[in-house]
């Protein structure tokens, strides 16, 4: 998989996110990595991690839920 840039990046929002601006997170598809963003704060360069890592924290997080 080919890796994108953060500036060409498809930012999509939580759907928790909601207009009073709390807690709200962006997740993009960069290829390897998964990039995750503060969508009140979208000019600070986001956390990226590897798709790997990702899959298994949100495994993590939907056993618990």
């Amino acid at each position: 998989m080919k890796q994108q840039s953060l500036a060409s990046a498809l930012w999509l929002r939580s759907s928790y996110s909601n207009d009073s601006g709390n807690q709200c997170v962006e997740v993009a598809d960069l290829g390897a990595r998964v990039g995750v963003r503060d969508s009140k704060d979208t000019g600070r360069a986001p956390l990226t991690t590897p798709r790997t890592a990702w899959a298994s924290f949100i495994g993590h997080i939907a056993r618990r839920a």
